[in-house]
């Protein structure tokens, strides 16, 4: 049997770490092309200065777009030749770190998340969309970044729902993986570089990758809601730093390589309908997870213990709490739909699915979390 696990070839997290940027571009030359949003750049503009003069290298800014597309990512590469740049830093949220991705192509990348509200920094993937926002297609690169640098400082300055989006991310970690693992199903792990129809050389996932989605879920029961009081203070404490490192570097190792399976397709389905679209993924992903749990037949405990945790850091537990206040059964069919293409990873679950019984799935979950949400209110 053919196993793989891949991560970032170094993850350093800490208080001030920004400060030592200018040390990681050091290691590849003098100039970094620097992919961030210009409210990003305003944000931390001071540390990039004093980091940039301490380490004798320049940021050159390149007035990113926001969008992940073709179009933004061969302007930014056209611009990485012009400067002759060492290496790629992506900072920002997750567009600016997927173009940045899509710019290295595998090459020397510097990822320096500005929030921890989703798992991708750790990632070898990237998100394409076209210049208008529209899903386009994902790419695989032949190298995770070379360096995740997290400054837990800024993160702790964040607005406190990416955290808690991102804990809703993680959330499913170990449960897509233990699925995933019970069905022997392929994980990101094993592809290599290119587009989606280059790939090839599946692989499953190792014991290591589902003892990390473990931990992860261990520790968002353990240390999620005082991270959220945290956060809620712009404090950095040992509960928030347990939590970015749950959020990004455990949930990123996990969901690459351990799997996804049903609670990430039960967030693809439910982007089609227009009241889900202010929300953020991990916060959808977390009732995908509620999901996943019915759809599986999971133990009441389990269950109950995934749904006091969502309850008690704000996360969805019902279909109301991601802007889907009034539905039809047909509206919910077609998210069951889109949930069960063939491509989707909600075909890693160990028993075969129908979009029947994902219907079924979405129902019970509403119901039995507008129930729980009663019972604690």
């Amino acid at each position: 049997m053919r196993k793989a696990f891949i991560c970032p070839s170094k993850y350093v997290q800490g208080e001030n770490e920004l400060l030592n940027l200018g040390y990681f571009v050091s290691t590849y030359g003098k100039k970094a092309l620097l992919i961030a949003h210009k409210d990003d750049i305003a944000r931390v503009k001071n540390q990039l200065d004093k980091t940039s003069k301490e380490y004798g290298v320049v940021f050159i800014e390149s007035n990113f777009g926001g969008e992940c597309s073709r179009v933004e990512v061969a302007r930014l590469r056209e611009v990485s030749a012009e400067y002759n740049c060492d290496c790629i830093i992506g900072l920002g949220g997750g567009k600016a770190i997927d173009t940045s991705k899509c710019v290295a192509q595998g090459g020397p990348l510097i990822i320096v998340p500005t929030i921890a509200a989703t798992d991708a920094p750790t990632s070898h993937s990237a998100v394409l969309y076209t210049e208008e926002g529209a899903f386009d297609d994902y790419a695989y690169f032949k190298q995770n970044p070379h360096v995740v640098l997290i400054d837990t400082t800024i993160i702790a300055k964040a607005p406190t729902r990416f955290l808690v989006s991102g804990m809703g991310d993680a959330l499913s970690t170990y449960f897509e993986a233990r699925a995933t693992s019970n069905s022997y199903s392929n994980v990101n792990a094993g592809l290599p570089c290119g587009f989606r129809e280059n790939l090839c050389g599946p692989a499953k996932a190792t014991k290591a990758a589902l003892e990390l989605a473990k931990l992860c879920y261990k520790t968002l029961l353990e240390d999620g809601l005082h991270a959220k009081y945290a956060c809620d203070n712009n404090q950095v404490t040992p509960a928030l730093e347990n939590i970015i490192e749950a959020n990004i570097l455990l949930s990123g190792l996990g969901f690459e390589s351990g799997g996804l399976a049903g609670a990430h397709a039960i967030h693809d389905g439910m982007t089609i309908l227009e009241g889900t679209h202010k929300y953020y993924h991990g916060e959808k992903v977390a009732f995908g997870t509620i999901v996943q749990l019915v759809l599986e037949n999971a133990p009441k405990e389990e269950l109950e213990e995934v749904l006091r945790f969502c309850f008690s850091v704000g996360l969805p537990i019902c279909l109301s709490d991601v802007g889907i206040d009034s539905y039809t059964e047909e509206e919910l069919r077609q998210v069951a739909k889109k949930a069960c293409i063939p491509e989707e990873s909600i075909h890693s679950m160990p028993f075969p699915i129908t979009e029947e019984q994902v219907l079924a799935a979405i129902l019970t979950a509403d119901s039995i979390g507008k129930a729980f949400k009663k019972k604690m209110e």
